[in-house]
């Protein structure tokens, strides 16, 4: 749940709530989060929108209609916050033509900017990358380079619709995080190492290097992105999620200690430069005290992302049963 006076703040503002990218992780997420801060308000104030018309679950009960991003303009003007977070990431950025990667990305930036001004938009939050950080590392993947310098396009593009309109604009770069609806979830060091440890096997951490992460819930940062929505002020704030900086070997620990005391085996640690993925802690922490929003407890994230993966899991096998 959104922080309890956010939530509140939430229900009682005007704003109608626009989701571009409501498929993806952290546009699920937020749609649980949203629902349960409005309640019965939930379908007459929000608006989702991403590749292809779906319905999407929400919050275990419910369901909201995806339309195609291509439909955003339509909607009548009314005073409006957009949740951008619609994006090709950087696993497509792998796999697709580099000319192809860019114009995909650049003509949903542009449908989204272009309807701004004429929904009612007083204010959008662009889900960000850390990625935007190696745009210009030579010593990062190809692949992480376009995707960030993609991203650092959008937060100048969106920075300066706020700056030129006078309105509101939140761009957060995002390193790691946790909490319900995490997907790619092989790819992805923490919840590999939960489903290893679902599966009562050893938590396998392959990296023979260290590698180091910091995580928050998304419930955490949608609380803060909301209360810097809503916070009257006009013009851009930057930031970048912070979460304590954990090496991938604590991160196993951890979670074998949450999942009963499993087994982590790992290939022998070699010398070699540490690939480090971690916001900057000290901002973002305070920001969090300066809107009165409690940081989510390692443990505490480790235990909603079990739950999720334990949900799941049992959902997917009574499917195969009825199968």
């Amino acid at each position: 749940m959104l922080t309890p006076h956010v939530a509140d703040a939430l229900r009682q503002s005007p704003y109608r709530i626009v989701l571009t990218g409501a498929g993806g992780w952290l546009g699920r997420a937020t749609l649980d989060l949203i629902h349960d801060a409005l309640g019965g308000d939930f379908h007459r104030r929000i608006s989702c929108f991403g590749s292809q018309p779906r319905a999407l679950a929400v919050s275990g009960n419910d369901f909201i209609e995806q339309r195609p991003l291509e439909d955003l303009a339509s909607l009548p003007p009314q005073p409006s916050l957009v949740l951008h977070m619609a994006f090709l990431t950087k696993d497509r950025a792998e796999q697709m033509d580099e000319v192809e990667y860019c114009a995909a990305n650049r003509a949903i930036r542009h449908i989204v900017l272009n309807a701004l001004d004429a929904i009612g938009t007083e204010g959008v939050f662009v889900a960000s990358s850390g990625a935007a950080g190696f745009a210009q590392d030579v010593n990062a993947s190809a692949a992480m380079r376009l995707y960030g310098f993609l991203k650092c396009e959008d937060e100048e593009a969106f920075a300066a619709w706020a700056d030129e309109q006078m309105k509101r604009a939140v761009l957060a770069r995002i390193f790691n995080l946790s909490g319900p609806y995490i997907n790619k979830q092989r790819s992805y060091a923490l919840s590999s190492f939960i489903l290893d440890a679902l599966a009562e096997g050893p938590i396998m951490v392959k990296a023979p290097h260290d590698v180091v992460r910091g995580y928050v819930a998304i419930r955490e940062l949608m609380s803060l992105v909301f209360a810097l929505l809503l916070d009257g002020e006009n013009g851009t704030i930057r930031f970048s999620s912070g979460g304590e900086p954990m090496e991938v070997g604590e991160v196993a620990a951890v979670i074998a200690k949450a999942l009963g005391g499993r087994a982590v085996q790992r290939p022998a640690r070699i010398a070699g430069k540490a690939d480090v993925y971690v916001g900057d802690s000290g901002p973002y922490r305070a920001l969090l005290d300066s809107h009165k929003i409690d940081a989510v407890p390692f443990m505490e994230q480790i235990g909603e992302t079990i739950d999720f993966l334990k949900a799941e899991s049992n959902l997917g096998a009574r499917q195969e049963s009825y199968a």
